[in-house]
């Protein structure tokens, strides 16, 4: 019994060692924080739109809304929106914009896809900066 005091007596000093510093630097922690309240600073305001992968024309607020459509060179769109949930049939690729992937027709995942553009095929999809799936 004698022999366990000093152990014991380490153990408890070790102890009240590590929640000294502890608390000594949760201290110096919360005297860097800003004050909360009236004393805040006035942080200037975050965009309300997320930037979408590929043409600065079309930001994305919420899939499939807020999109305009550009037109292509010959004056046909380079990709639409989807029509009830699917892609048109001269548009059969199916891309997600936040992820920045698209589907082809026949892929592993294309029937679960809820699109938030279509494209007539997958250069008009890469050239906007999306990229197909890993698995196929």
């Amino acid at each position: 019994m004698a022999r366990r005091a000093p152990r014991t007596l380490l153990l408890v000093a070790m102890l009240a060692a590590v929640v000294a510093v502890g608390t000594r630097l949760l201290r110096r922690r919360s005297a860097v924080l800003p004050p909360a309240g009236d004393d805040a600073p006035a942080w200037p305001p975050l965009a309300d739109v997320a930037v979408a992968p590929g043409p600065e024309h079309s930001p994305v607020r919420r899939p499939g809304e807020g999109q305009t459509p550009p037109a292509g060179p010959d004056d046909s769109a380079t990709w639409v929106l989807p029509e009830g949930g699917a892609c048109p049939s001269g548009h059969p690729v199916k891309a997600k914009v936040l992820s920045g992937i698209y589907h082809l027709l026949g892929s592993a995942h294309y029937a679960r896809t809820q699109p938030d553009r279509c494209y007539p095929d997958a250069a008009a999809a890469e050239a906007d900066g999306l990229r197909p799936p890993k698995r196929r």
